[in-house]
Formats: structure tokens, sequence, C-alpha cells
């Protein structure tokens, strides 16, 4: 009879930052691999060590001992460094799709690089995992996974719980997508440190292994088991050849063996009993009670998924799309460029960094990464856009005339309006004094403006008064130029704009100043309407908005809710007895900010009194490290000002309501929330999750304990019956709830403490100071029309491109479109060049359960299919795209 065989696995989980400082952890790196690479060099029977997936520790290592690399690449060849197929350890629900890509296209070329990857999805400590899994594994040629956490393992005592779907007998199971697709997947049921430890000295061995065995043989689907030996930033035991001598002596029926996770799955995938379960779609049960989903690190220190958005935005809906253009004139591409800015954003992707569950100065260091991310993805836009726009013709613009482009770079046609500041003079400094300068152009006769396009038909548009200010160009081939500059800045309304299209407009000077029509806002400020809605402010500051398609009216929108919150970054909980503040109990004002024919804006000012922190009680508990669910806190009976300002924005020809708040927080240990009530009463609702927009119920299962439910999102939730629906959109505000018929968005938790396995102050993640929000709202009627507005929704995300120009002939047309991306529901997530081959790549994915036709096209090119390491694909190129199926079209010029 074949011995039960024992696969022992020694690695390390690499935070790169987590309870401590960033070089904390890469110091404690550098001595591992030391002691690594020494134990690899000195003891023969060491059979490898598993890198945690993840190969920029090769670059964190590399970066302090360059001197080592040599060692490093043998290492690698020889097998004893097990590396990839990673850049980094991501939390897959915070970052972007296209993040979740890179991350595999990235990490898989870095191991490439070095040698050949592990061949294993690996998600040790993900706080939760996307349902899109399996599909995506698969298009990176991977055909297993690992993870830790999102299923319940029951093993052989069947503690079946009623209505828990995240439950699995093994360890081992199989992993299907809300597409069909499927994978292996392996639970680390007794977690990744199972076989941490091993001791190598008789008695204490013994009594490690009967646990250890029995535990894992508890789930064990085969009599291939895993140990997982070592733990979060684990030393390298460097006694573990002779522990597992002496394992293997004591327990003669086993057979123990140092191995790597390539050789452990090929053995346990030929040994699969024919009952193994199957798991479906998204993981996200830590515990049967509920409270350690960890969801609520998506509202843990809000600023971190702000920047994250607005950095993911510029790079994959900006700088690409207009550098893949400019690609056209130029056949050059950035790919170094956009490489080091997708590195230097994916180091803020770690689940202990974007998580915000880090320690203040983990945190603190995020934000260059982002701003520096930020800045790469400006400058790639910048630079395709000055090919671009030099090369655009304008001559059938009148002499005189200030032309300007706008390109809309969303994969989904777009209507709104579009700021763009337009230059009408200009004293550079040779010219004299700076403060003679900007006066002489201040004091210059102001003229009267209006927009035409390049038919030479007037456009609605608004124009501010004329301003004067410093500005700068930085020639190619000279050096820089400073001026005084006089302009205006011009709101103009572009209706329809296709998909990665522009449009060239110009500032003509006019007779007289052209009037404005019927204006947006009426009744003093208290009402907003366009052709598709009606917004009215109540007497308690709360909005009713009557979707004029379906008559149906929505009241009590917008009402802000505060409570307390005594918990941790990682949990959220509300103190015993704390009763909800909510903003309608006080006083509001309104102010008119904007009114024209293209757009309304209002101002609703409003100021809360709250309890300045919890009471005296909640540091005791913190102290004494008690567990957040058993704590007594409550909020303290010191009340301050929580000053409020919201903007509600409505456009011509929107059907989205536009919020943006701003807050000035001086309270701590509270949460505060947007309510929007629908009067929808269903059993489901959706939120769009990476590459799926996943269908979630509304209610959680009887055995749930915690009092919430909160749910991780990118740009909307929605909720919707047979009649009616409303689509909540947001701005990097990535958590949600839904609370009977409301859909609650959390605008800011504040908390003073790491949580998990200690105490750790963290201040800074009271998040004291000002901040802004910005969220909307939009309504439909019949079921199959809200993915229109979950496509705008997306939209709102990405910034409309703009530059002035000059009059100048050239040889692209003044309005055109790059390429046509059209499925009705399609979401396109990408538009770039592969590296790997000269082609255009294009993603989107099918945000329905329904089958869609998507066409891609563009002139002179032929389509093939891709996977996500944009390889090409078998199978046959077709319009159909399946539910839920992520699409990766290449084109290439014939």
């Amino acid at each position: 009879m074949m011995k039960k065989q024992v696969y022992i696995i020694s690695h390390s989980h690499w935070d790169r930052e987590w309870y401590m400082p960033y070089e904390q952890h890469h110091m404690r790196l550098v001595e591992l691999m030391d002691d690594l690479l020494a134990l690899i060099e000195t003891d023969p029977a060491f059979h490898s060590f598993h890198l945690d997936g993840q190969t920029i520790i090769l670059d964190d290592y590399l970066e302090v001992r360059p001197e080592k690399r040599a060692a490093v690449q043998k290492a690698i060849q020889d097998g004893k460094l097990q590396i990839g197929p990673f850049y980094i350890l991501q939390d897959d629900f915070l970052i972007s799709a296209e993040s979740n890509t890179r991350n595999m296209l990235i990490g898989m070329a870095e191991s490439k690089k070095w040698g050949t990857p592990v061949m294993l999805g690996y998600f040790p400590d993900t706080f939760g995992n996307m349902g899109q899994t399996p599909q995506m594994m698969l298009q990176a040629n991977l055909e297993s996974t690992a993870f830790g956490r999102g299923v319940k393992p029951i093993g052989f005592d069947n503690e079946v719980l009623p209505d828990d779907q995240f439950i699995s007998q093994y360890s081992e199971m199989h992993w299907e997508g809300p597409d069909g697709s499927q994978i292996f997947g392996l639970l680390f049921a007794n977690w990744y440190s199972n076989g941490n430890e091993i001791p190598a000295e008789r008695t204490a061995a013994k009594a490690f292994w009967d646990q250890k065995l029995a535990d894992v043989e508890k789930f064990g689907a085969t009599n291939h088991y895993l140990m997982m030996n070592g733990v979060d930033h684990q030393p390298v035991q460097k006694d573990i050849t002779a522990a597992i001598r002496l394992a293997n002596e004591l327990y003669p029926e086993y057979e123990f063996k140092h191995a790597s996770f390539t050789e452990y799955l090929a053995a346990v995938k030929e040994d699969l009993p024919s009952d193994l379960g199957t798991i479906t779609g998204e993981l996200t049960s830590q515990e049967t009670d509920g409270w350690y989903t960890l969801a609520n690190t998506a509202s843990a220190r809000v600023y971190l998924k702000q920047w994250n958005t607005r950095v993911s935005r510029q790079l994959e809906n900006v700088a690409e799309p207009l550098a893949t253009m400019a690609y056209d004139l130029t056949k050059a591409y950035p790919h170094d460029v956009l490489d080091h800015g997708w590195k230097t954003l994916m180091q803020n992707h770690p689940h202990d960094s974007i998580c915000g569950c880090s320690v203040d100065e983990v945190h603190r260091e995020m934000m260059p990464r982002f701003e520096k991310a930020n800045e790469i993805g400006k400058y790639v836009a910048e630079e395709a856009l000055r090919h671009l726009t030099a090369a655009i013709d304008t001559t059938d613009f009148p002499e005189g005339s200030r032309p300007f482009i706008v390109f809309n770079t969303a994969g989904t046609p777009r209507s709104g309006l579009v700021s763009v500041t337009v230059e009408l003079a200009r004293k550079t400094f040779r010219e004299g004094l700076p403060s003679k300068l900007y006066h002489e152009l201040k004091d210059a006769p102001k003229g009267h403006y209006q927009v035409i396009d390049a038919k030479g038909q007037p456009v609605a548009a608004t124009i501010s008064e004329e301003e004067v200010l410093f500005d700068y160009e930085l020639p190619k081939d000279a050096f820089r130029i400073p001026f005084m500059k006089r302009f205006v800045t011009v709101q103009v309304a572009v209706e329809e704009m296709a998909e990665f299209s522009w449009e060239t407009f110009a500032l003509v000077e006019a007779d007289v100043a052209v009037e404005t029509k019927d204006a947006i806002v009426k009744e003093d400020g208290r009402q907003l309407v366009n052709a598709h809605l009606t917004i009215d402010i109540a007497d308690n500051g709360s909005l009713a908005v009557t979707n004029q398609q379906t008559g149906d009216t929505f009241e009590n929108l917008l009402v802000f809710e505060n409570v307390g919150d005594i918990a941790n970054e990682y949990i959220f909980k509300q103190p015993e007895g704390d009763q909800a503040i909510l903003s309608t109990t006080f006083p509001h004002q309104i102010k008119v900010i904007e009114n024209t024919d293209l757009v309304g804006v209002v101002e609703i000012s409003q100021t809360l009194m709250i309890p300045s922190a919890a009471d005296e009680q909640l540091a005791e508990e913190q102290k004494a490290v008690v567990d957040f669910r058993f704590r007594k806190a409550k909020r303290n009976q010191e009340l301050v000002p929580f000053t409020m300002t919201t903007q509600v924005r409505l456009e011509r020809d929107s059907q989205r309501v536009a919020f943006k708040t701003t807050v000035n927080n001086q309270s701590k240990d509270h949460r505060l929330r947007a309510l929007f009530p629908t009067g929808i009463h269903v059993d489901f609702h959706e939120a769009d999750s990476i590459y799926e927009v996943v269908k979630r119920p509304n209610q959680v299962s009887t055995h749930w304990e915690n009092p919430t439910n909160p749910q991780h999102q990118h740009a909307f939730a929605n909720l919707h019956d047979s009649h009616k629906g409303v689509t909540v959109s947001n701005f990097g505000l990535n958590e949600y709830e839904i609370v009977d018929d409301t859909i609650c968005l959390t605008l800011l938790r504040c908390t003073g403490e790491l949580g998990d396995w200690g105490y750790f102050p963290t201040p800074e993640a009271q998040c004291l100071g000002e901040h802004t929000f910005e969220y909307g709202v939009a309504f439909h009627g019949a079921p199959e029309e809200r993915y229109e507005t979950y496509k705008q929704a997306q939209a709102a995300q990405i910034p409309w491109t703009t530059a002035q120009m000059h009059r100048q002939a050239g040889t692209l047309a003044p309005r055109a479109q790059y390429i046509q991306a059209q499925g009705e529901t399609m979401a396109i997530t990408a538009l770039k060049r592969s590296r790997y081959q000269d082609k255009i790549v294009l993603r989107g994915y099918n945000l329905a359960d329904q089958e869609t036709v998507f066409a891609v096209t563009k002139d002179h090119t032929t389509a093939e299919l891709l996977n996500l390491l944009e390889e090409p694909m078998e199978g046959r190129l077709t319009p159909a795209i399946k539910p839920y199926e992520i699409r990766t079209i290449g084109l290439k010029e014939m």
C-alpha cells in the first residue's frame, strides 16, 4: 500500500508593509534572502523555497544586495527559488480589473526573465476572492489557484450550516466562475502556516505531528497532504531537512518530502475523488458569523481609494488610449515608461496597503507612489496629445479663431459638458517684467465669444470671464518659455461623442454675448430640471427626484447618516445602543453656484453636531486588546460641528445627478454615509466587481451575527425591479451596503487602530481635516435599461481630454473615431498596444448574464482572439460574447 504523502513547502508570506513601515519589513526581507541563499549553498538536501508568488521580492532584495544577482539567478535556475507568477500579492477587490490583469502580465514577464514561474494563481491572504478568478486564471494559462479566505471548510465532521453558500467538505475543490470557467481550487484550510516551525527534536516533533496530521487529514480529499512551512515574515527554517528526516523516522506510514507547489499540484490533481465539490463565483465568507469578511477595509482611509481610482483611470483610460492613437503617427509606444508607471502604482496594491489596514507610516509612504504614478500617466498622455494635436487639420476654422480639441477616451459614447482652457493672448517674459505684462493683459479690452464646430455651426457652450495667469512651455529643442496668458474657461456641450474619438471646436469672437436660455435651476435654487429629471430640494434638505421617462418619484435621497465606530481599520462596529445622527434633523442653506441652460449647480450646506470621539473606555479596551466584538465603549457626550457642503449638479443632457460633498472632519471614531432609499424591495442587487457585474443577495444567511453586511464596488451599485431601477455611482468610494430598499454609500470611516493581532495605534486613520467625495445617482425604467447607467457610471470616472491647437494644416481629420467597439452590454477596460506583438489590444467584458454581440472595427487591420497575457488563443473570433465573458482582441495593421 502506498504511503500517505506529506508535501512540506518552505515559504514566507511577505507583506511588503503592514504593522511596521516598509523599510522595517524590507530590511528583514534582506536578512531572509541572505539566510536563504546561504542555506541553499550549505544544505544540498534543501529542496526549494516558495517566494510568495510575487516577483517584486527579487527587486526589493537586489536594491540592497545588487551583488547577489548571480546567486539569485542560479538559485532560480536550479529550482531552489520558486518564483512568480504575479508582480505583487494584491487585494483583488479594491484594485481595478485592469490592475489585476497587469499584475499577472507584468509578473509573468518578470518571472520569465529569471526562469520558469510557478503556474499557480496564488492568493494566500486576499480579503475575499473575485468571482472571475477562474476565467482570469485560465486566460493566463493557470489551471490552479490557492487561497486562504472565502470558503469555510467543514471536513469530515460535516458541520453544514443552513443556507451557507461558501462551504467545502475538502480543502481541495473545483472553483467555477460566472461564465462557466472551472479551475482547481486549493484552500489553506488550516491556514498557510499549518507546517510552520517543525520541530527537529523527537518529543516535540511527535506532539507537533500528531496534531498537525490530524488537522490536515480532516480536510484532505486525497492522501496527498500539504504542509506550509512558514507564515507572515517568517525566517527560513534552517534545520528543515533534519526535521523532515526525523518525521520520516517517527511515522513510517507517511512519506514526508520537502517539495514545491508544482510537485504537489501534479500529485494531488491525479488523485482527486469523484465527489469533489464545486464552489461558484466570488468567495467572500471568512467565518460564518460574518464578521471577518474584512469588507470594511473598502472604507478604511478612503483617500487611498480615491487616489487609486484617479491614477488607475489616468493610466488605463487616458494615457494608454492616447498613446495608442498617437502610435499611428509616431510608430513608437512608451512601453517602458508605462510599465514603470504600472509598477509604481501596483506597489500600493498589496492587501495591507490599498486596504488601508497598516500603520500610519505605511500609508504616508503610499501617497508619493500614487503621485509619481499619476505624473507618469500624465506625461505619457501629454506626449501623445502633443503628437496628435500637431497632426489635426483645423484649416476649416476661420482666420483668427482659436481651435481646441476634445477626446473621449472612454469605451462608450458620452454626452456632457467638457471644460477647456482657451488662451486668448500671451506675453513672454522676454517682453518685460512679469508684473507689467500681467497688468497689460488684464487691462486689455474684454471681448465676446462663441464656440463653433468644424462646419462653422454654433455649439452650445458657456464661457467664463477673462483671466490672466502665469504659464510656461517646455520645447523639445529649446529652453523653457515662461509667459503671462489671458484666457477663458469654456464649457462646451458634446452630444453622444463616440467611444475613442475626437472632435475639434473653435472659440471665435462674437458681436454680443450669447444670452442664456431657459436655465436649469428654478424656484430660488430649490429645483433643478432638464429633459430627463426633476430634482426638488425638500424642507429637510433631502432630495426628491422624478424620472420623467417613467413618472416615478424617489424621495428622501441624499440623507447623510453619522454613527459611531469602535472597531478598527479592518472592521466596522457600531457601539451598542448608538443612534444614527441624520442630516435631516439639522437646518440647511441653499446657494446657487451656477445656472445656465447647460448646467445647474446648487450647494446645500449643513452643519451636524456629532460626538467628538468615542468615550475613554475605548482607549482602555484598545490597550487591553479587547476583541472589538465585545467592546462596551460608547460615543462621548462632547458635541462638535461637522460641516458639510454638497454641490448638486445637473447637466442639460444628463440622466445622472452628480454630487460633490466636502466635509471638515474634526471628530474621531465614526462613519458617514449617504443614503439613497429606492422604494424597491427585491431579494438581490447588482454591483460592479472585477470584470463582472455581480448579483448579490440583499439578505444575509441565518447564522450571520454581524449586524451589517458591507460590500465592495468600483463604479456603481444598483437596485431594480421589473419597472424601475436606481444606480448609485461613485469615484473611489468602494464600500456600500444594501439596507432594505436603501443603497447606503460610505463616504468616510474614521478609526484609531490597525486591529488584527495586537494594538497598533493609527491616529491618521481618523482622517481629520477636509475631504471631498464625488458620486451620483441615475434612474432607469425596464431592467434592460440598467446597463446604460452602468456604462455611464464607469465613464463618469474618466476625465475628458482637451487641448488648444493652432489653426493649421494636418493629416488627421478634425473629427474622427480611432476604433469602433460596440456592444450593448460590453464594458471596455483597455485600449493599448501589446509589448510582445505588433498589435493593438482592446479588452472588455460582458456586463450581462445574457449573450450579446460585440463588434470591433478599425480600418486596415485584422483581428484575432488573445488571452490576458496578450497571447493568441485557440478558437475563431466571433461576434457573439457569452454571459460574463472577458474578451481581449488583438488588431494587427495590414
